[in-house]
């Protein structure tokens, strides 16, 4: 095999990552919570495995952990539950919930491997679904001003690297992650803005206190990135494909960045007369909340052309020919197939050079350091007879996606480090265990807990040899 030779700086962060409603289990174990991520996983358990085992860190946690000092991570990125630390939400701190990340956190540390903490990734407190419709709320925006304090007056003393919402730019756009039920677009979109709206106010006073109570601690978004090619030329195409980098990405960087929306948001919240309900004293908030970094989560890039809007669909309403996350907006853009990209089994176009230009694009408008915290190959692995997987497809993606982060360093960038999705196999949404990203491979299947044996892949014996040496060997 052809060594490709990279470089990183030598104070690279090399990583992976998970999330807590994912790879933990224990789902009402140790007094948490019911969360919308755990609600929404049991409308589908006849097709798929739920929330309740994952691949169920809360009882391996020891062992896996040790698996990952064997890699030779230098950082864990990992997801607190907030209904395991508040199981309602806004009510009782619980101890044993405390006691749970204390022990993770300490076994990372004892392992030289460093924390690196998301605060809320897409499992919010169920109870406050009940009580004040979740994010449409200002009352849920205390909630999480508190939880995060909670956090970070009890974990701040060993953890410097903090992440506020995973992915709350894609997050919003899913109806399900954010409890959206309305039948009515009009309502469904209005309720989305305010939602939006207050995980921003909730981001911005997170950033404040986690700057307060832990001085050198170092905060920022975790963002899905995007990065969208015209189909042609044409310059209505060409627009289209900014418009819709800006509406699925850059308009939550420059809310976080500025602290104001940028004027072509504004401009479509206003044509769909939905701009959400602000208050005079959130302006200094969120103006005054300065992140340290940004994460972004790379996975493929997106090819549009423009879409009119006529009679029937006015300016800015969005429709969902594939799915939600990828909407098609009238008046702005229409997703179509990139013919000269692979595909993944999933239908994400593989592109690393798209993920160098990402890098380019945020370090060049914002000029703060960055760090990958998802990237990755989902796919269905085959463990064989001798109790293996070979996972050379997988190698063949982190591979070409290291080198892109190496080639956006020459070009100037400031990386942080690199921490791809997943460390382990874990429950993918909408696929369960079909879908698998992990170096580890979990010894279940959707409707089989089997052994739940943690099995070393091909890439894991690759990835540790990268980090071992810094990336030099891919």
């Amino acid at each position: 095999m052809n060594k490709m030779k990279a470089k990183f700086p030598d104070n690279f962060l090399w990583g992976a990552s998970s999330s807590a409603f994912q790879i933990e289990g224990g789902w009402n174990e140790g007094g948490k919570g019911p969360t919308v991520a755990d609600v929404n996983s049991f409308k589908r358990s006849h097709l798929q495995a739920d929330s309740k085992v994952a691949s169920d860190f809360y009882h391996h946690w020891p062992e896996d952990i040790a698996l990952m000092k064997e890699m030779g991570l230098d950082i864990y990125r990992f997801s607190i539950s907030w209904a395991r630390i508040i199981p309602d939400g806004d009510g009782e701190i619980n101890q044993e919930g405390i006691k749970f990340y204390n022990d993770v956190i300490n076994c990372l540390l004892e392992n030289g491997i460093q924390p690196f903490i998301t605060l809320y990734h897409f499992d919010l407190p169920y109870a406050l679904v009940e009580k004040y419709n979740g994010w449409e709320s200002r009352e849920c925006v205390k909630a999480f001003e508190r939880y995060a304090k909670v956090c970070f007056e009890t974990f701040g003393d060993r953890v410097t690297y903090w992440q506020v919402h995973n992915e709350q730019n894609l997050m919003v756009r899913v109806d399900e992650r954010v409890n959206i039920t309305a039948e009515d677009s009009w309502e469904a979109d209005r309720q989305r803005a305010q939602m939006d709206y207050h995980m921003f106010l909730a981001h911005a006073l997170a950033v404040k206190a986690c700057h307060s109570i832990i001085p050198e601690g170092k905060i920022g978004p975790a963002v899905s990135s995007t990065c969208t090619y015209p189909k042609s030329n044409r310059p209505e195409d060409v627009w289209a494909a900014r418009l819709n980098d800006w509406f699925k990405t850059d308009y939550c960087l420059d809310m976080h960045y500025y602290g104001r929306y940028p004027g072509y948001y504004m401009r479509y919240l206003k044509e769909r007369n939905i701009v959400p309900v602000m208050m005079p004293e959130d302006e200094e908030i969120l103006k005054d909340a300065k992140m340290d970094f940004i994460a972004l989560n790379y996975y493929r890039t997106l090819c549009v052309s423009y879409l009119p809007a006529d009679d029937d669909h006015p300016v800015g309403e969005r429709t969902f020919p594939i799915n939600q996350v990828d909407f098609d907006q009238y008046g702005y853009f229409h997703h179509i197939k990139n013919e000269h990209l692979a595909s993944s089994e999933y239908g994400a176009q593989i592109d690393p050079l798209g993920l160098r230009t990402v890098l380019n694009n945020y370090y060049q408008k914002y000029h703060l350091p960055l760090i990958v915290t998802e990237n990755g190959l989902g796919t269905a692995d085959t463990l064989t007879e001798d109790g293996k997987v070979h996972d050379d497809y997988r190698i063949d993606y982190l591979r070409e996606h290291i080198l892109a982060c190496s080639q956006a360093i020459e070009d100037g960038v400031e990386m942080m480090g690199y921490s791809p999705w997943s460390v382990m196999d874990l429950l993918s949404s909408h696929e369960g265990f079909k879908k698998r990203y992990g170096f580890i491979y979990i010894n279940r299947e959707d409707h089989d807990l089997k052994d739940m044996r943690r099995i070393k892949k091909d890439s894991f014996y690759w990835y540790s040899r990268v980090i071992k040496t810094n990336g030099e060997e891919l």
